[in-house]
């Protein structure tokens, strides 16, 4: 069994839970960890923008060149920059297959895509950082039905609290299809993009 406590003091640095898991150590103590933890003064721009990238990079389990990128492709498209990152963060098929509810956490879900037990349209796919396109569908391999996670993800026992209004999802068949790309207020992501931006725009 992985120890959760790493992850709740990441989400008690970042000031979110990160897994179900930690819910309850964060909320035993939704401060930031260290002696200095409740008591920490207000945070400098810098120190503020800093914060929200980590939460983002957290949030969608990437490296720093990963959200680098990602920031990158947002910039040249048309509209809000912060919006369009997290859009392309959300496209991602990791993202989406915990969005559908195939796995529990972003862990998770990356570990299932890069076991190979991901088909993005009845093809295997085991890159994380795939972007699905509208139209696409994502599946879970024939020979892993049979496991456990699976089992319990068609009877919808990771069903999320919210459900993802851009994606068709059949927990029962375990197949979701991407209806049309994401808009910002649907996409369950705590994080002020807009500090991310004047990050990267320093």
């Amino acid at each position: 069994m992985n120890n959760p406590r790493p992850k709740a003091k990441l989400s008690r640095a970042l000031g979110i839970p990160l897994t179900p898991k930690c819910v309850k150590y964060f909320e035993a103590r939704p401060y930031p960890p260290g002696v200095h933890g409740r008591g920490r003064k207000k945070d400098s721009p810098y120190k503020a923008q800093l914060l929200e990238k980590q939460r983002l990079r957290a949030q969608y389990n990437i490296r720093e060149a990963q959200l680098r990128l990602a920031f990158d492709r947002a910039r040249k498209v048309e509209g809000k920059t912060g919006e369009a990152l997290v859009v392309d963060l959300e496209r991602r098929l990791d993202a989406l297959v915990l969005r559908a509810g195939f796995a529990r956490t972003i862990y998770q879900a990356r570990q299932f895509v890069v076991h190979r037990h991901i088909l993005v349209n009845g093809r295997r796919v085991d890159r994380p950082s795939y972007r699905l396109r509208p139209g696409d569908f994502i599946s879970v391999a024939e020979k892993s039905r049979s496991l456990l996670p699976f089992q319990t993800a068609a009877q919808g026992g990771y069903a999320p609290a919210v459900s993802a209004p851009y994606l068709d999802v059949r927990a029962e068949a375990l197949l979701a299809r991407l209806e049309r790309l994401p808009e910002r207020r649907e996409i369950p992501v705590v994080c002020d993009e807009q500090q991310v931006v004047e990050f990267y725009s320093r």
